[in-house]
């Protein structure tokens, strides 16, 4: 089997990217989340899990996001320590994919300069009251910090307002699959 068209899946907080997520896996498309994958390094990696001990003095996520969103310096700490071990994880389960498609799931696409890692990227977003209704973080100072969705939107292969049913996010996944298969 050749490579799998690889598929880069970002955007907002609250836009729907894991139910977007969802659908490509419905559609018989295989699906990581980077999100799974930072859980894991968490939960999981010794070297990671003593780093963040002995720097940020826990491993529990909700502490984690309080010492790190409140400190750029540590954020950027954490995104070092966790950023690259995320893009060895994608890219071997990437090598072992035997669908067709592979799609990933990556908040930070654009801010950490991955999108060349793959052959098509999707932008997903939603009108902010409707990411609020979905977030609590949606249009929060954490999000500011992201590319805005007119930018990603721009950069992206495809793009959907994800403010309507399941039915049409389907069917623009659909769309997408066909396109790129």
């Amino acid at each position: 089997m050749t490579r799998p068209v690889a598929v880069a899946l970002t955007g907002g907080i609250g836009a729907g990217k894991s139910e977007a997520l969802a659908a490509f896996a419905r559609h018989g498309a295989a699906t990581l989340s980077a999100d799974e994958l930072v859980h894991r390094l968490i939960a999981e990696d010794g070297r990671v899990r003593a780093a963040l001990e002995e720097r940020l003095g826990t491993t529990d996520r909700s502490g984690i996001a309080k010492r790190v969103f409140a400190d750029p310096e540590s954020l950027a700490w954490l995104e070092g320590l966790l950023h690259p071990r995320v893009r060895e994880g994608y890219d071997a389960w990437l090598a072992r994919v035997e669908a067709p498609v592979a799609v990933v799931e990556i908040p930070l696409l654009y801010e950490t300069g991955a999108e060349d890692r793959f052959d098509k990227v999707v932008v997903v977003t939603a009108p902010l009251h409707v990411r609020r209704t979905r977030s609590a973080l949606a249009g929060e100072e954490r999000e500011q910090r992201l590319l805005p969705d007119e930018e990603k939107v721009a950069k992206a292969d495809y793009a959907y307002e994800n403010s309507g049913s399941l039915e049409d996010l389907d069917r623009f996944v659909a769309s997408v699959l066909a396109d790129v298969t």
